[in-house]
């Protein structure tokens, strides 16, 4: 018979493992001696140690499930349970009760883990769908929808909430989409309309433009191109792919008339210009019949240089009110001549003037007698009175004798 602290092997090659609860047969050994059956049992027990122990580590390093957890442990209690071990089982036993209680506390965190993951998550996916329903009323048709494609992605990348809530949030989150491409498509639909109106409107005013390269009247056709450029401003804009060749035409159309009128200009302001010389030439002959002593002489002058005035033409419009002023400077001054000479050689005009001047001196004569008999008299106050009004009538004859003269008298 053979024995240790934790087993025994009796006469009949019965070996037995002690248990708190007593003796308790672990099997039979009949192929060699009793210390080889017992290190045989004993060799299985630090199996069953070694498996434990692995177990352990797993539960505490690894994500191995709780069910698993538990079908590993359930086994190897089994085993423990078989008294098929010569060693301290209840050491065993008291090991995989803890790792129960480890199971459990790991399936209690992982429970609080996956409910705080699940809260984030609907956090996530509610603020997702938030934003979603908002970029669902956006017009930037370019920015919103990368948006929405990142927040497809984002969405991709959470965890799954229960069925039931994943399913209507994400009914809400593909609602917003769906709302936003609609709106875009419509967008661009419309768009589209827009420009193909748009490119039939420009193919109008292009053919148009192109019709009025050619004219010659200049004012009227400048003014129908910057009528047309307006028009195409307002036509907003055609397709991309045509709307740089209708744009090409109908501007080269409008260079084409410009560099015409341009031509046509210089020419002309090289003409005004040449005449601006010879008018000035003429205004300084002009302005040396000033001041007039024969009217006759000076205005068979003017007349002739206001004939060659006329016959020049045009000058440039900034310079025109200058030089025809001086012209018309000598111009009133022939007229101021020949009203002088009118008035001088009136006969009726004279004639009344002479009887006006008689009539005032009459006048005149006539309170001078009544201011000497006033005084005779003594009475002053009438004689100054008289006076007062005998200064008025002087200085009326007066003027009528500086009319007099005028005529030569």
């Amino acid at each position: 018979m053979s024995s240790d602290p934790w087993g025994r092997v009796d006469e009949t090659g019965t070996v037995y493992v002690r248990t708190a609860d007593g003796e308790q047969v672990v099997g039979s050994w009949q192929a060699g001696s009793p210390e080889e059956a017992l290190a045989y049992f004993e060799r299985k027990y630090e199996g069953l140690v070694v498996e434990i122990g692995l177990l352990e580590k797993r539960v505490k390093t690894t994500d191995l499930s709780s069910k698993d957890a538990m079908a590993a442990i359930g086994h190897l209690r089994e085993q423990v349970d078989a008294h098929h071990a010569v060693g301290d089982l209840a050491a065993l036993r008291v090991r995989l009760d803890k790792l129960v209680e480890l199971v459990g506390t790991r399936r209690e965190e992982r429970r609080a883990q996956r409910a705080k993951q699940s809260d984030e998550a609907r956090h996530a996916k509610e603020a997702l769908v938030a934003e979603a329903e908002e970029l669902a009323g956006s017009d930037q048709w370019r920015a919103a929808g990368e948006r929405l494609r990142a927040l497809v992605d984002t969405w991709k990348g959470l965890p799954r909430l229960d069925r039931k809530s994943d399913d209507e949030l994400w009914h809400r989150f593909s609602h917003a989409r769906s709302a936003f491409s609609k709106r875009r498509k419509q967008h661009f639909a419309h768009l589209d309309a827009q420009r193909e109106e748009a490119h039939k409107t420009k193919e109008r005013l292009v053919a148009e433009a192109e019709g009025l390269s050619k004219s010659t009247d200049w004012g009227a056709t400048a003014a129908r191109y910057r009528d047309l450029m307006s028009e195409w401003k307002a036509a907003g804009r055609a397709q991309r792919e045509h709307e740089e060749d209708l744009w090409n035409r109908f501007r080269g159309a409008q260079d084409v008339f410009f560099a015409a009128r341009g031509s046509v200009f210089a020419e002309r302001d090289a003409e005004q210009t040449e005449n601006l010389k010879l008018k000035e030439e003429l205004a300084g002959e002009a302005e040396k019949l000033l001041p007039i002593t024969d009217l006759k002489t000076a205005r068979a002058a003017f007349r002739s240089l206001n004939e060659r005035w006329e016959a020049i033409g045009h000058v440039p419009r900034d310079a025109r009110p200058k030089v025809e002023g001086r012209m018309h400077t000598v111009e009133r001054a022939m007229q101021e001549a020949e009203e002088a000479e009118w008035r001088r050689t009136n006969p009726e005009a004279r004639a009344r003037a002479e009887g006006l001047t008689g009539q005032l001196q009459a006048a005149a004569d006539k309170l001078k007698g009544q201011i000497e008999q006033a005084r005779a008299q003594g009475n002053d106050a009438r004689a100054q009175k008289l006076e007062r009004e005998l200064e008025g009538r002087r200085a009326l004859l007066d003027q009528a004798l500086k009319g007099l003269q005028e005529f030569g008298g």
